[in-house]
């Protein structure tokens, strides 16, 4: 409740739960709440509970999946909760762009936001290509010379698909 006190509207409230799959840390009321708050989504690294009602609300919530108890501890709180958030390897701050969609989150410090969308544009466009090319009759294995791939990697068995592309052009992801 004090993070959504703190909120500002379009904020992404990143909860840490240690990635716990044991126990959901949020569910339907911490939703409503969060979207009284003007919370634009909400992010947690560990599950949430409620699903039904949570597409219902209609708030973004992005979890590692759902599961039904919620936590029976109450441990001690970080002192930096309120202005950081471990996901993984990584903490997130005010400092930190949140990006998500269907396939998952993104956490770019906000410098850096036009550069990685810069980059996933492109991404974006080559693949979309790809997509017409595989579509109108053209396999991604043409398209990316596979053949060719496989033949040398015959010959030098170190020799990796990643090399190929660049070596074709085709290494979109670099």
């Amino acid at each position: 409740l004090e993070a959504f006190t703190r909120a500002e509207p379009g904020d992404v409230l990143v909860i840490d739960n240690a990635g716990r799959r044991d126990e959901a840390c949020i569910g339907d009321l911490a939703v409503l709440e969060a979207e009284a708050a003007g919370v634009a989504g909400v992010v947690v690294w560990g599950l949430h509970r409620d699903t039904p009602d949570l597409v219902e609300i209609g708030l973004p919530v992005f979890s590692y999946g759902r599961h039904a108890p919620g936590p029976v501890r109450a441990d001690p709180r970080d002192p930096d909760a309120l202005t950081a958030a471990r996901f993984g390897e990584h903490t997130v701050t005010a400092d930190d762009v949140v990006l998500a969609d269907d396939d998952g989150v993104l956490f770019v410090r906000a410098a850096r936001v036009e550069a990685v969308l810069d980059v996933a544009r492109t991404l974006f466009r080559t693949e979309r290509e790809q997509a017409r090319r595989i579509r109108a009759g053209e396999t991604l294995r043409a398209q990316t010379g596979f053949d060719a791939f496989l033949a040398a990697r015959a010959e030098d068995p170190s020799y990796t698909f990643r090399q190929h592309l660049r070596r074709v052009g085709g290494a979109i992801e670099e």
